[in-house]
Formats: structure tokens, sequence, C-alpha cells
């Protein structure tokens, strides 16, 4: 048996989205943009689920731009709005936990001249609005936070933050990929002008997202060419991506408050569970769940540290007793340094590269969650006594030399 701990990184497409889907990869294959019936076809079905995705975010349907992703998503809002700013000098807030599809646009920024703030988080991975009251600037154009974390789940307080965008007058942008269809996300009672999301990330195709632009907000296009998703995105409508889009949509609205109760109660029995069995270790970031009405980290992700181990030497043991969990996000696999988000929230460099993510979806069970909990303290046990880097093992060094 194999067991899914890696829903943050992607989740597999659900059979009613795929079914809602496969029509578009054969007989109906209209191009979007076209006026026949063909077209036609296809362009209602891009209406439907666009009404599909604006129902889950309760926005107007207008309001949304469909893109190739949530990372196109997030260089649309970033760069479209700064290139839509007025002034001469141009300054962006950020935070120093944020996705790379937005650290990497803002360090692009940068290059160009345009100034960048990276705000710090707590020790939970919070972000005190009244630091963005500080950072603010005359030539601030944009502030870019994001909604969940997607390496310790944080959720971030935006509607305060919102309200502080509000009365400088500056654009603010969500990359809410990690929170979408996972939690109520609600643009209005959030107060964004901006949010990206990406169908992947719950139960959708991989390559498809959309960006909300409220309402007066004005985007300058990052691409050029037809106007098939309107002026802000160019190129041939993704039909059978966008249909998958919609229905994954419709489909986390209609389960959305049964599977949030049900993946925190896994996740927070994972996290007792572990730490009563295994020594030296810990969760990383908040363990607040659902508090005054408010989500304060999505309910199905988790952070541990495993002192005196390597966390891909973990994540490869656990892969072969077909356990699947990464280290963190998806998208910096493989990279040397140890993970900016851990190090951000205070952790040291030793502690972050001991660090795994678990991140729990429909594919999880008490079953699965039993499995886990018992190979996982016997893998780590097991790497810890290959470690030369436990305190017995120190000691004895020091007392060789």
């Amino acid at each position: 048996m194999q067991y899914y701990f890696d829903h943050n990184a992607t989740t597999p497409v659900t059979a009613g989205v795929l079914e809602a889907m496969l029509p578009f990869f054969g007989t109906e294959y209209g191009n979007a943009s076209s006026i026949h019936r063909f077209g036609q076809r296809a362009q209602a079905a891009v209406e439907r689920a666009r009404a599909q995705v604006a129902a889950l975010l309760h926005c107007d349907p207008t309001e949304l731009v469909l893109t190739g992703g949530g990372t196109e998503a997030d260089n649309m809002a970033i760069l479209g709005t700064v290139r839509a700013g007025l002034r001469k000098s141009r300054h962006v807030i950020t935070t120093a936990i944020e996705h790379p599809a937005v650290l990497r646009t803002c360090q692009a920024l940068e290059r160009g001249g345009v100034a960048v703030s990276y705000l710090p988080v707590d020790s939970m991975g919070f972000l005190d609005p009244n630091e963005v009251r500080k950072a603010l600037r005359p030539e601030t154009v944009l502030i870019s936070i994001m909604h969940a974390n997607n390496e310790i789940g944080t959720v971030q307080p935006l509607e305060e933050i919102a309200a502080i965008a509000r009365e400088a007058g500056v654009v603010f942008h969500t990359d809410a990929v990690q929170s979408t269809g996972k939690i109520p996300v609600d643009v209005k009672h959030l107060g964004v002008d901006l949010l990206s999301l990406s169908a992947h990330k719950f139960y959708g195709p991989k390559g498809v997202g959309a960006l909300y632009v409220r309402k007066g907000v004005s985007v300058h296009p990052i691409m050029f060419g037809g106007h098939d998703e309107r002026d802000p995105r160019p190129g041939t409508t993704n039909v059978a991506g966008i249909v998958g889009l919609g229905a994954a949509a419709q489909l986390a609205a209609a389960n959305m408050a049964v599977e949030s109760r049900r993946l925190g109660g896994l996740r927070d029995r994972l996290e007792r569970e572990v730490l009563a069995r295994v020594k030296d270790a810990g969760v990383n970031g908040s363990r607040l769940g659902h508090k005054d009405g408010r989500f304060r980290r999505v309910p199905n992700t988790t952070n541990f540290y495993f002192d005196f181990i390597e966390a891909e030497s973990l994540v490869i043991a656990l892969d072969l007793q077909g356990i699947a969990c990464s280290t963190g996000s998806a998208c910096a696999a493989g990279a040397v340094e140890p993970s900016h988000v851990l190090t951000a929230i205070g952790l040291p460099a030793e502690r972050a590269r001991a660090s795994i993510r678990l991140s729990l979806g429909r594919l999880n069970t008490e079953t699965s969650v039993d499995v886990l909990l018992a190979t996982l303290p016997g893998v780590v046990e097991r790497l810890r006594a290959l470690s030369p880097r436990t305190p017995a093992k120190v000691g004895a060094s020091q007392q060789s030399k």
C-alpha cells in the first residue's frame, strides 16, 4: 500500500472533475474564441466554469481572469499592478515567507529598480499588521501577502491588512493558492483587490488557475497576443482545464465544511501522537486551529522537526515504506539551502534541515494516519542511529580528541 501525505504539493483529480473535462478532450473540441456553434459551446462551458469559481470566492464572474496556474496569476497581479502604477518611483510590500512565485517576482522587480520591503513574521509565522503600516511609503503601489503558508499552514490576518491598504489607497494582493478550497475564501470579507488560486491544489487539473481582479483595479498585461481571455491574458483558451477548475471549485464549496473538520481532526491527532512517540521532535509554527470564528492555519497542514537527522533522508526512508511526504515546497525540492519559511520563523538552519511537511487530503483516513504513526518512530530511530550528530556521538567525539 502507498499513503500520500503531500496534498500541498498537488492533489489527485477527482472522478467528477475528470468526467466533466473528458468531452473537451474529444467531441467538444471547439476554440472558445470561434463564433460558430463549436466555439459557442466551448465558450459557454468556460463561462459556466467561471461562474463556479466566482461562487467559491463570492465575487462576480466578470472579476475573474482565467490563467495557466497560480504562478501566472501571482506574476500577473504583481507585475501588472506595478506596471499600472503611475508613480515614477514604485515600492512593493511583501513578507519573508511568500511562495517563490511571489518572492522571485519581487526580486525581478528589484533588479528593475523597484523597491521591495520583505516583512518579518513571528515564531508562529504570523505577520503583525502594524508592520505593514510602518512599511508604507508615499510611493507604495502594492501589498502582496499570502493567505495561507504552503509549508506551515499559517493563515494571515488579511482583513486587518486590507483595512490598512484601503486607508493608504494601495492595491492589496493575496496568494490564496493554499487556502482556496480548504477554508472559506470570501474576497469581499477579506477585503482584497487581487487574489490568486490554482486548481490542482483542490483536486482539479494542473496548469490552470485564476486571478480575481476587483472591479476598478487596473492590471496591465504581462503577455501579449489575442483577446482570448480578455485583454490581461492572451492565448488560446484551455477549455478542458478551465472546465476542470470550475468542477473542482463547485465540489470544494459543497464539501469544505465537513472535510475541513475531518482533516483538522486527523492533523491534531497526528501532532499529539508524533510528539508523544518521538523524542527531540516538535511542530514548526502555530498549533492554533479554528478560533474565534477564524482559521489561524489551514486544517490539513503540519510541519515537524526531528533533531539529529536530515529531512531529505527521512523523506526517502518513508517513501521506501510507502509513505509520501516532503521537506517543504515542491517548487524548492532539491534546494541546498534550508527552507526560507522555517528560517524566517527563527529556526536555526540545522533544525530547518531536519523538518518535514505533512499535508493531508481526501486520500487520508484514520487508517493511513495509523500506518504513519506506526512507521515514523522506527524510521527516525534508525536514521538517528546512523547520524553522527546525536548528543552522545558528539560528546564521544569531543572526548576522543
